[in-house]
């Protein structure tokens, strides 16, 4: 490979409760239960899990979203099962339409697809830029001891050809057609795995036992390895002779993240300089790949606060988000239909976040479809152009009854933005932090999902001391 992909910045991103395993375990009457896993509320999924990650990457690496020639995307279970997943994504990062890449998606394993159909199109020089994004929100069955570490995260990687921090180099793939955790094409959870023991015995343990060997063999510094049910990543670690892996950390905090775990321990590693190998693991195959960091890679450090927020979510709660819970009586069905004209119309306005700056006297008017002339001057000539995601609450109300799908307490603000543009929000959370003047950041969310379709929209986030000094 002449011209090797070399890693520039790398974002991560995790959702916002996080459910003890003791909790699942004392509501199946199981004793013990230890840990804990990083679980999507109900306007969180692996869309906007990707999105946190890959605009954090995109602003470590210093480049203007524009630049990026693809995006490949993996995960093993997209927002829409068959649809336009790929195309939500780029365009809530604001990625240019005319920008390539690919989804990968069926298993855990697609986040290292993903990583490594990315290089090879850098390599190839068919991208200049490329945005890797590994994101995952597992949802295991009820009741199953799998439900005690399914997680989720996201993790992203901005990868060039040149004057990079880290290099991506060898890389090993062993495959074995054996049936480890799946879901069919009718079934919303994902299985766990049948016979535990025979898969560590004679799958998990010699498949990466043959896999780490070779990768051993480089002189590697550093591990992200695969540890399904908190204990085999230890056990593999143990077989390697690799010590403490960098991916234990992520896995502690957040579970098994599927599809985003072995870019997610990778970030872990790269920090600091040295070599690290990082191994896929999920549907049948097992691929591990070698990164030579040099120095630092830029936004590895912020790895360390998306792992230590979060907050303690009850079983209850998760069950609701997840939909196993559901509340009796009629529900409101949105006024527009998610497949409408409007909203599809609307949706590069929509995702993109989108104002129309007045040409004459440069106010931005938003939402531009509803503002065919300008509210400060009344000129019809406009540029769109994205808002900026960071400004002060203005003011709001907190509404405490609400019919379903939604849930109560629901924040609702106007928010003055940092270019001028005024916009009216849900907010994120309960409301309790809310407060005239408080200084909040605009994160893509989930509205709702009606008839089999996700609804995805802006919402505002209020700062906290962490997330400012992230900032």
């Amino acid at each position: 490979m002449t011209n090797p992909a070399q890693i520039i910045a790398v974002g991560a991103a995790a959702p916002a409760w996080r459910l003890p395993a003791s909790e699942v375990a004392a509501a199946w009457g199981r004793k013990g239960g230890r840990g804990q896993a990083a679980v999507c509320p109900a306007d969180e999924d692996v869309l906007t899990l990707a999105a946190d990650a890959a605009l954090r990457a995109l602003a470590a690496s210093g480049l203007q979203t524009d630049i990026v020639d693809g995006l490949w995307w993996g995960t093993s279970r997209p927002p829409f099962a068959e649809g336009p997943s790929h195309a939500f994504l780029a365009a809530a990062i604001g990625l240019s339409a005319k920008s390539g890449g690919a989804l990968c998606a069926g298993s855990t394993h697609s986040g290292i697809d993903a990583l490594i159909g990315a290089a090879d199109a850098v390599a190839a020089g068919s991208a200049r830029v490329a945005l890797v994004v590994a994101s995952d929100a597992v949802v295991p069955g009820a009741g199953t001891s799998f439900e005690e570490r399914a997680g989720a995260g996201a993790a992203a990687f901005v990868l060039t050809n040149d004057d990079g921090a880290a290099t991506l180099g060898a890389r090993v793939t062993r495959t074995h057609p054996y049936l480890d955790r799946y879901r069919g094409d009718d079934e919303l959870e994902t299985r766990d795995i049948y016979d535990g023991r025979l898969f560590r015995e004679e799958v998990f343990l010699p498949v990466m036992r043959d896999l780490g060997e070779q990768l051993s063999a480089l002189e590697v510094t550093g591990w992200s390895l695969p540890d399904p049910d908190g204990r085999l990543g230890a056990a593999a670690a143990k077989t390697l002779g690799a010590g403490t892996p960098a991916s234990a950390g992520v896995y502690g905090a957040l579970g098994d993240t599927g599809a985003a775990a072995p870019l997610l321990g990778a970030i872990a590693a790269l920090d600091v300089a040295g070599r690290v190998a990082v191994v896929g693991f999920g549907g049948g195959r097992a691929t591990g790949v070698v990164v030579n960091a040099d120095r630092p890679v830029p936004g590895a450090a912020g790895l360390a606060a998306v792992l230590g927020t979060g907050r303690s979510a009850t079983y209850t709660e998760v069950l609701r988000a997840r939909n196993v819970l559901q509340p009796n009586g009629e529900t409101v069905a949105m006024a527009v239909p998610p497949q409408s004209a409007q909203l599809v119309r609307g949706a590069d306005e929509i995702l993109g976040m989108l104002g129309a700056r007045c040409v004459d006297c440069g106010t931005i008017n938003t939402p531009p479809t509803i503002h065919p002339h300008c509210i400060s001057c009344g000129s019809s000539k406009f540029v769109l152009e994205p808002v900026a995601r960071h400004g002060v609450v203005h003011t709001y109300v907190i509404n405490h009854t609400m019919p379903a799908p939604f849930q109560a307490p629901l924040g609702l603000a106007v928010v003055d933005l940092d270019d001028g543009a005024r916009v009216m929000l849900q907010v994120a959370g309960d409301g309790s932090t809310l407060e005239i003047g408080a200084e909040v950041d605009l994160v893509l969310r989930r509205y709702a999902y009606e008839r089999g379709v996700p609804v995805y929209g802006y919402k505002a986030t209020v700062r906290t001391p962490d997330t400012t000094e992230e900032a």
